[in-house]
């Protein structure tokens, strides 16, 4: 997905940064600093896939040489603490083609920096992260002085104004997202910190290694190894922790734009979300507390109810507003009845269709019924392959004989192709229509017929607007699809939604497969039961089990050339859930091909891949290929499927699977890739004669639905053990229910009165009317103002656990807390209390003797054992999340013990959840095993051979640890890369075990008191 990222910083000597060897590195190239008499060799970095300098006009053109413009502005530049450059950094679309990113990077860089009179410096890298995914990005360096014919003239401040600042963040944006809709990429990068009050939030990368290996050492240490390291890991480091500080501090001044953010994906959420998404975009526990305070006290925040599992959930007033939107154009337009088609011509398209053996079911046949009765709304549900394209097929033609226009619409280019071939509607991406319409073209009529097909992968907000519009606009909108296959991307079920409030036509008779007991099997994923569909396909011996997955990979392969070779005409696809897993089958697909003498001579040509990576690949004809990319003026889409008929360094031909032949120069289109395999969500809508699945842990319900039913003759499932230990755990993960929910769907407590109580006032009925929005939201803020000073003093407390905060005396001592239940749990809540000031005391007391050089003494240890033993009766485990909150931040134990509670409450709170969570406990335990292992490298170069054994002892207790917690090893096991595991060391043991043998660490001592 496209992220929205630019930052902007200045490279200056003051910070020990020099600009050739920030040039060299950002370049990759080696360069020498003339001032520093030393040369900065970058030359083996990988990734630089583009690098120039363009100069204004009047520009000295030797300044085209990077090593001599830096060199220039080092030594033009004399002040020690001198400002040496401006660098930009911003991310690239990872769904553009690498010629595609490097010119909409130029044409940036070249209208916003070099038009105005820099020289800028751009190098685009094209990295991946540890996971796989791509990270195009362009590092923009720009010097900051006039330049004419004769050199440098005086710098230019109007450069370093905060509106240029948000011009180029405003226009890169703005550039990027008319880029992807010429090229109808169904992707947009989000960009709002423009708006009035500018405080969107930047997205923040991982910190690697390379800077966590740095922080930990120091900037002398660093500098000793390689000075120009500083100037580029370090800083990534550093900015790291800046954007999370400038973020909390955007969200603390306004809470909605982390509630916009949460809901972007989720129409509903929890206290664990919303401290996630704190603890993601803050900096230190403090500014943690206050990120979680300003989300819990935000006026959008409104409560909904607890969902199925007991859990409080929120959602945001704009939320809501949208959905009702969304549902009154729904409503409006299922009252409309505008666009009938009178009897003659539904038969005479049903007797079309009969004349080219187009028989429609009694379930096709009412829902064609239903979306040609004059009704503004049509809505259809239906199974995977029950014919809903046919249906809609015939459907067009009576439209179109009754004078109407026909347009087909998909989330994904793929389905908007299959909604075409398998109608007869001519269809495009929904992005690339509401771009048009932005743009004033192809807006709606009242004599068009709008259908949409995979509605159920349709969010919210976008569904809202083009419903909104439509309804505006008197046309007609047929909504077609399953809500139990793949979810939405964006927040929301809004699909599912429509279908329950204003009902429709559903269509349950599976006529893709032939075999009785397979459809039987789809109608099983369609309705929950994947688990007695999955039985239903290991009785007909069609689900595979062996060790590991590499083998079930293997074997797959094996099956799927049998067959190939057996029956050549039949088509085919290997499924499965990562894009990794999909390239490691395509090369062995492959390689069965040229055992088998079916490809013709390879070819070496340079292509754009799926991940956004660009590398030499080989094709030769015969070659299954995928189109990755829309193209209308080649008529693919990104999915589309063919095969080679012809390829040569320059040009390729490939005859697609509905028998088009598709030729093109490979200099105008290249994202192309081998096409044996393809991911789960890439499939949604195929249909193939077999399928090969390859199951992994990451799928559930939906995508086992979707993958377990694209065929029409059969299916096989091959999974390893290493991935799930018994037939059972595939199930279970096979079977996970992870659809979207709305705000609608909970009995949700009422806004208006949310909204005044969390104020502190008395609940009235013209305050919930204003609130409610009877009045203009000017005046609703108004009122707000006059509420907040009738706000009681007490403030609410974010955490699942207290709901209120105890009332504090002057110097901010615990006196008493507000009642918030019956007397019993009152009175629990001064015990937990009580407790927790006592236990904290004990901690600090034994910290400050420790950090004072004394020994222990009996009583300490005494009194700490008895705190414990307290704490845990009132609040079990409550001892052990306090400690893991005071290792991280010590003062909250002596504030804690002097009655200043509130701060260890909720760092105690995020300590339950991280234990309660073992997702957020395997992150926290590679958290540390990293740093721990990073201080032992650092600890033993320094000759520090005692720190060096303690911190070796830490990590074998911790080793040692997963044996009492296999939940943990559990999840740790796929985690092994992050724990410094590499290769096949150590299958078959215990991963505490392999922890232990492969880092060389001894049996873990007990360090505990």
């Amino acid at each position: 997905m496209a992220i929205y990222h630019l930052h902007v910083k200045v490279i200056s000597r003051k910070a020990g940064s020099s600009a050739v060897a920030s040039a060299a590195y950002r370049s990759g190239l080696r360069l020498h600093d003339e001032r520093l008499d030393r040369a900065h060799d970058f030359s083996g970095k990988r990734g630089v896939v583009h690098s120039e300098v363009l100069l204004p006009e009047n520009a000295p053109e030797h300044w085209s040489d990077r090593e001599r413009l830096w060199n220039d502005v080092e030594a033009f530049e004399a002040r020690k603490d001198a400002q040496l450059a401006r660098e930009v950094e911003f991310a690239i679309p990872r769904e553009l083609s690498r010629a595609q990113g490097i010119e909409l990077a130029r044409d940036f860089v070249q209208s916003e920096f070099v038009d105005q009179g820099m020289i800028a410096d751009l190098n685009v890298h094209w990295d991946f992260g540890e996971d796989g995914s791509p990270k195009p990005h362009a590092h923009v360096m720009l010097t900051m002085r006039s330049v004419d014919e004769s050199g440098f003239g005086p710098k230019v401040r109007d450069w370093n104004r905060t509106e240029m600042v948000e011009r180029w963040r405003e226009r890169w944006a703005d550039l990027a997202n008319e880029r992807l809709a010429e090229l109808d990429i169904d992707a947009r990068i989000d960009h709002r910190s423009l708006e009035a009050q500018g405080i969107d939030l930047e997205p923040q990368t991982q910190i690697g290694a390379p800077a966590q290996r740095i922080e930990g050492e120091g900037r002398d240490a660093a500098a000793s190894v390689n000075d120009t390291v500083i100037d580029t890991v370090a800083d990534r480091a550093e900015l790291h922790r800046v954007i999370a500080r400038n973020n909390g501090a955007r969200i603390i001044a306004d809470p909605s734009i982390a509630l916009d953010a949460i809901t972007h994906q989720q129409s509903t959420f929890t206290r664990r979300d919303m401290a996630r998404f704190a603890h993601r975009h803050s900096d230190g526990i403090e500014q943690f507390n206050r990120v979680m305070a300003a989300m819990g006290n935000a006026p959008d925040l409104v409560e909904l109810g607890k969902d199925s599992s007991g859990n409080d959930r929120f959602t945001t007033v704009d939320m809501i507003e949208t959905e009702q939107r969304l549902h009154r154009a729904a409503e409006m337009m299922a009252e409309r009845a505008r666009h009938g088609v009178e009897d003659r011509d539904r038969d005479a398209a049903l007797h079309r269709a009969g004349q080219h053996g187009l028989v429609l079911s009694c379930e096709q046949a009412d829902g064609l019924a239903h979306v040609t009765d004059g009704r503004d709304l049509g809505i259809v549900v239906g199974y995977a392959g029950t014919g809903k394209s046919a249906m809609l097929g015939v459907a067009r033609e009576a439209w179109e004989a009754a004078g109407y226009e026909v347009r087909g619409a998909a989330l994904s280019g793929i389905a908007a192709e299959n909604l075409e071939s398998g109608s007869g509607i001519s269809s495009r991406t929904i992005a690339s229509m509401e771009h048009g319409w932005g743009q004033g073209r192809d807006m709606l009529t009242s004599r068009q017929i709008l259908v949409i097909d995979e509605a159920g992968m349709v969010g919210t907000r976008q569904l809202e607007r083009v419903l909104s519009h439509a309804a505006e606009a008197g046309a007609k909108v047929v909504l077609v699809g399953d809500p139990q296959q793949l979810q939405a991307i964006e927040a929301g079920a809004a699909f599912r939604s429509i279908h329950e409030h204003h009902g429709g036509v559903e269509i349950g008779e599976v006529r893709r497969q032939h075999e009785d007991w397979q459809r039987d099997a789809t109608r099983d994923l369609a309705t929950g039961r994947t688990g007695e569909a999955i039985h239903a396909y290991e009785r007909h011996g069609m689900v595979h089990e062996v060790q590991t997955r590499e083998q079930a990979r293997d074997e797959l392969i094996d099956r799927w050339d049998r067959e190939r070779l057996a029956e050549p005409d039949q088509s085919r696809i290997i499924l499965t859930h990562t894009n990794a897993e999909v390239r490691e089958l395509n090369e062995a697909a492959r390689e069965r091909m040229r055992e088998a003498g079916d490809l013709g001579e390879d070819v070496r040509v340079t292509v754009g891949r799926s991940d956004g990576q660009r590398n030499d690949r080989s094709f030769a004809a015969g070659d299954r290929v995928m189109f990755l990319q829309n193209e209308r003026g080649l008529g693919v889409k990104n999915g589309t499927l063919g095969s080679i008929e012809q390829v040569s360094e320059i040009a390729m031909s490939v005859r697609t699977d509905d028998g088009r032949t598709v030729s093109f120069d490979l200099k105008d289109y290249d994202r192309i890739d081998h096409g044996y395999a393809a991911t789960i969500h890439k499939a949604q809508g195929m249909t193939v004669d077999r399928t090969h699945v390859l199951a992994t842990p990451g799928m559930d319900a939906h995508s086992s639905y979707v993958a377990l039913s694209r065929h029409r003759d059969g299916m096989d499932l091959h999974y390893g053990r290493d991935d799930f230990s018994s037939q059972d755990r595939l199930l279970r993960a096979l079977s996970r229910d992870r659809a979207k929910d709305m705000a609608s769907d909970y009995d949700q407590i009422d806004p208006a009165r949310d909204y005044a109580e969390r104020r502190g006032i008395i609940f009235r009925a013209r305050v919930a009317e204003i609130i409610h929005g009877l009045v203009p939201k000017r005046l609703r803020d108004a009122v707000d103002n006059l509420l907040d000073g009738l706000r009681s003093p007490a403030d609410a407390v974010p955490g699942a656990a207290a709901a209120k905060q105890p009332e504090r005396g002057s110097a901010g001592e615990v006196s008493a807390e507000r009642p918030a239940g019956g007397d019993a749990e009152d009175a629990l809540r001064r015990a937990r209390t009580r407790a927790l000031v006592r236990h904290a005391r004990a901690v600090d007391a034994i910290l400050t003797a420790q950090g004072q050089g004394e020994a222990l003494t009996p009583e300490q240890v005494r009194e700490l054992h008895d705190a414990r033993k307290s704490f845990d009766a009132v609040r079990p485990h409550g001892w052990q999340d306090a400690e893991a909150a005071y290792g991280k931040d010590a003062d909250l134990a002596r504030e804690a013990g002097t009655g200043k509670v509130n701060r260890a409450i909720r760092a105690l709170q995020l300590e339950t959840e991280i234990r309660t969570d073992p997702q957020r406990r395997a992150d926290r335990f590679v958290e540390r095993w990293q740093k721990l292992d990073h201080a032992s490298q650092r600890q033993y170069r320094e000759g520090d051979m005692s720190g060096y054994r303690a911190s070796r002892a830490a990590m074998g207790d911790m080793a040692n640890s997963l044996q009492r917690d296999p939940q943990l090893e559990s999840i740790l096991a796929n985690r092994k890369r992050e724990l410094g595991i590499s290769g096949d060391f150590g299958s078959g043991r215990s991963l505490g075990r392999e922890l232990a043998l492969y880092h060389g660490l001894g049996r873990g001592r007990g360090l505990g008191l």
